[in-house]
Formats: C-alpha cells, sequence, structure tokens
C-alpha cells in the first residue's frame, strides 16, 4: 500500500497564519488608540476593580501597557507573515516556533483569568432561569462586561496561534499538514492502543475534580459548612449565590460524566436515551472541539488558582477545590488528546494511519 503524503494541505493550514496575523494586526492597532488616549483600556486602570487582583495585568495602565501591546501586535503580524511565507531550518526555526507557541500560551492561558470560565459557565443558567427573572442579575453586566469580553477575544487571537504554530511546526518537519503524521513512522504512544491506555486514566482523573467541587457546592446549599466558616455559608444563603454555585456545581458534575464519554463506548456511538441518533456513530470532530474548548477555558481558570493560591498553607489549598483546577485542564486535555488519536484512523490527505 502507498503511503507517500500528498502535498496537498490541511484547509485550517493555509488561512491560520494569515488570521492569526490579521488578528494581531487588529489588536495591536487597538493597543495603539489606546496609547493615545482612546477609551475603553480593559486592563488594570480600565478593568473592573474587584477583579485585578487576580488578573494577570492588574497593574496595568494604558500609559504603560498599551504601547507594549502595539508593538506586540505589530510584531506578532510580522511573524505570522514569515510563518506563512518563509521556510525556515535549524535555530531560526526553533526561535520562531516558541515565539509562536509562547504567543497562544500567552493568549489562552496567562492573560486570561477565571471570569471567562464563569461567563461560559453561568450562560446556560442565566439562559434557563431567563423566563423567571433568576438569577436577579442581567447576565452581561455581571458575568460579560467588556473586559471579561476581551479576554474572550485575546483567548480567541490565542487558539489562531496555536493553530499557527502547529501548521508550521508539521510543515517545517516535512510532516502531512492534517495529522501531524510523517512517513518514517510516528512514537508507539501516539498509537490507538496506548493512547486508549493512558486516555482513560486522564478521563477518570478528569471526571473526579469536578466531582469533589461539586460535592463541596452541593454541601453549602444543604447548609453544610464543609471547607467554609459558619458566617461565609450564610452569606451565600442570605444573598442567593449559594444557589447559583449549587447550579454550577450539578454543571460541571455533568461536564465530568460527559468526561467518562472519553474513554467508553457511549462517546463513540450514541446511546439508546438520545432520541433520533440512537446506534448511530458519534462525530469524533464534536467531542474533540467541545472538549478543546473547554480545556482552554479551565486552563486559564487554573493559572489564576496557581497565582492566587497560598501555597505556604498546605492545609488550606489542599482542601479547595479550586486549587486543582489546573490539573482537572491537564487531565481533560490529555483524555481529550487520546480519545483523538484512538479514533482518528486513516488520514484522508496522506493514507496513513
Amino acid at each position: 500500500m502507498d503511503t507517500t503524503i500528498t502535498p496537498t494541505t490541511a484547509r485550517w493550514s493555509r488561512w491560520a497564519a494569515y488570521a492569526a496575523g490579521a488578528w494581531s494586526l487588529v489588536y495591536g492597532g487597538l493597543g495603539l488608540w489606546w496609547a493615545l488616549g482612546g477609551r475603553g483600556f480593559p486592563f488594570g486602570e480600565g478593568d473592573i476593580p474587584d477583579a485585578r487582583a487576580e488578573s494577570l495585568l492588574g497593574a496595568a495602565t494604558a500609559a504603560g501597557t498599551a504601547p507594549v501591546i502595539a508593538v506586540l501586535g505589530a510584531a506578532g503580524a510580522l511573524l505570522a507573515l514569515v510563518l506563512a511565507r518563509v521556510r525556515l531550518r535549524g535555530a531560526p526555526r526553533a526561535v520562531a516556533l516558541v515565539l509562536a507557541w509562547a504567543a497562544a500560551l500567552t493568549l489562552t492561558v496567562l492573560v486570561p483569568d477565571q471570569r471567562v470560565l464563569v461567563a461560559v459557565a453561568y450562560a446556560p443558567i442565566a439562559l434557563v432561569g431567563l423566563p423567571w427573572g433568576w438569577p436577579p442579575a442581567n447576565y452581561f453586566e455581571t458575568a460579560l462586561p467588556w473586559p471579561v469580553l476581551n479576554l474572550m477575544i485575546c483567548m480567541a487571537g490565542g487558539v489562531l496561534w496555536g493553530a499557527t504554530a502547529l501548521a508550521f511546526q508539521r510543515r517545517s518537519a516535512g510532516c502531512c499538514q492534517s495529522c501531524g503524521r510523517a512517513e518514517d513512522g510516528h512514537s508507539a504512544w501516539t498509537r490507538p492502543a496506548a493512547a486508549a491506555r493512558w486516555g482513560r486514566r486522564a478521563a477518570y482523573v478528569a471526571f473526579a475534580i469536578p466531582l469533589f467541587y461539586a460535592v463541596v457546592r452541593w454541601a453549602w446549599a444543604l447548609e453544610i459548612p464543609l471547607l467554609v466558616p459558619d458566617e461565609g455559608l450564610r452569606w451565600l444563603h442570605e444573598t442567593g449565590l449559594v444557589w447559583a454555585g449549587a447550579g454550577l456545581a450539578t454543571l460541571a458534575a455533568l461536564g465530568g460524566v460527559l468526561t467518562l464519554g472519553l474513554a467508553q463506548r457511549w462517546g463513540e456511538v450514541w446511546p439508546r436515551w438520545v432520541v433520533g441518533l440512537a446506534g448511530r456513530r458519534v462525530p469524533p470532530v464534536f467531542p474533540v472541539t467541545f472538549a478543546s474548548v473547554i480545556t482552554v477555558v479551565l486552563a486559564s481558570a487554573g493559572a489564576t488558582a496557581v497565582r492566587v493560591t497560598d501555597w505556604t498553607d498546605p492545609v488550606s489549598w489542599l482542601a479547595n477545590p479550586i486549587t486543582y483546577w489546573p490539573l482537572w485542564a491537564v487531565a481533560l486535555g490529555v483524555a481529550t488528546a487520546g480519545y483523538h488519536l484512538r479514533r482518528r484512523g486513516r488520514c484522508r490527505r496522506c493514507g496513513l494511519i
């Protein structure tokens, strides 16, 4: 069987660098606007006061940070153009890859914070409670103001940079740009049988962590002061926030259960209780895309947890479910990768298995 990689490239790899460059240029233009005194600077002094302590850019000012954003935006646009048009080898290739992956990590994980997770998690709660006017707050004012929307925009830019880095890495290494495989074979850990083993372990970890978080929040709803002082529990009930937390905990637990689908049969074939789809094959792109989005959102919240946790007090952080969010993000990401490798099959472009 001929397993020669064809010269065709995946569609996303063709436009990823140009999209990342365009995003960088536009966001750099915003930085220039803010540097010149334009309104809407969303970090530090322009952010919500209560959130500045947990933000990586909580101390940022328009005068000091906006010019840096403008310069980085212009540099990013230039780098993206190089990655799209220039063939690099050796040290220049390594430097370009480091810069591209650093941009992706910074924009998706370090700049955003836990407010993105809150906005995503409370969206279905606000939608369900909308007819009854619950929760008694404007979702867009409380969970999705401009500074939080800006964090999502940064996260979207980070995803574009991640796609750009991956496409360039595969192309410059002579791999298939669609699946990443090469003619000279691939590592044993990426084979379906191996991916099924380590992906299953990661899925169980990603199931257990949100369950722990949910148990704590449910206990609060039942007026059980688990890991919280009585005064704090009383305040949660007086404000009604305890029920929003219980709803969020329920979503987290359901998400943990869905994570098991990345390692179970019902994650490949729709179960009988799914009306209209029972017995049909689950398209791999659906769970992979959904789980990848949640992984990125969890990673940004986990980075915030790392910044705000007092690691000198083991008793406190070991009992705090939030400190396990970084592990949750890693476990979910690994489980998602295992599911993808297990189900990807033969590449339609290069023909390799």
